[in-house]
């Protein structure tokens, strides 16, 4: 293999690898999101819990709280954890890009197979997302008073 040849087949390697980089840039954005709605479940938990007394009357009230929190916290570990698989999963993508040209293997079928598994990962990933977004809205209440509230 000639140094023109090995040029084009490591510049076309990496065309292949940008997408997927464009890729993982996007899912390190949505993690950090997660990573952030999960702080905040966690920090209005945490002072909750400080509030709690069930000795208290509005100890109920508290509880009621904290359910739905400690669901949307589980909600949103599943979708890190989907999420972060997709970006290893992308990871070993652009890895095997890479190792299927230096080594001269053909790689194409465990690429498909990584990507699809990545597509999954990610679309997992979004469902539990979008369900703690439902579980956070239905559960806002905006100061109304109880009459307004259904």
């Amino acid at each position: 293999m000639g140094p023109e040849t090995q040029l084009e087949g490591i510049t076309h390697t990496i065309q292949l690898a940008v997408a997927p980089v464009f890729l993982l840039s996007s899912i390190g954005m949505m993690l950090s999101v997660l990573s952030n709605r999960l702080g905040r479940i966690v920090d209005r938990a945490r002072r909750l819990e400080e509030k709690f007394d069930p000795a208290q009357t509005g100890a109920g009230a508290v509880l009621e709280e904290l359910a739905p929190l400690s669901r949307r916290a589980k909600l949103i570990h599943a979708a890190l954890t989907f999420g972060t698989g997709a970006a290893l999963l992308v990871c070993l993508l652009i890895a095997m890009a890479f190792v299927g040209y230096l080594l001269n293997v053909k790689l194409g079928g465990l690429v498909a197979v990584l990507f699809i598994l990545a597509m999954a990962a990610l679309v997992l990933s979004l469902l539990f997302f979008l369900q703690e977004v439902f579980i956070a809205i239905r559960t806002l209440e905006f100061g109304l008073p109880a009459q307004l509230k259904k």
